[in-house]
């Protein structure tokens, strides 16, 4: 990922990032697929609070070819098309710098409370 200051312009220190945190909702989820627990987030939820870090829509769907009827030596396949899901995807790395300011937030709370 492509991170250098001479690709950015209007760089900003971030704030609230505590409060945004409190907007996500991690959560433990089994996989469909193979029934495996993990910590995580639901793609829609995060694309909330988070979208950079989230790519594709809640709930939506594409068409898919696919074949009814195998082709034969004499004949060719028959095709036909159906809906299937277009799944979102996360990327927790985009994560990252809103938990790290949040952190930056509680650590400064926490020393103007200690007097530091």
């Amino acid at each position: 990922t492509s991170s250098d200051y001479r690709l950015k312009t209007d760089v900003q220190p971030m704030t609230g990032a505590a409060d945004r945190v409190k907007l996500l909702k991690p959560c433990n989820f089994e996989w469909i697929v193979d029934g495996t627990r993990v910590d995580g987030f639901l793609a829609h939820e995060a694309q909330e609070v988070v979208p950079e870090s989230v790519v594709g829509t809640k709930d939506a769907m594409r068409d898919e070819e696919y074949e009814v009827t195998p082709a034969t030596d004499t004949e060719a396949a028959v095709m036909g098309t159906r809906s299937v899901p277009d799944l979102q995807g996360i990327d927790q790395s985009k994560l990252v710098p809103l938990l790290t300011a949040t952190i930056q937030e509680l650590i400064a709370r926490i020393e103007a409370l200690e007097g530091e």
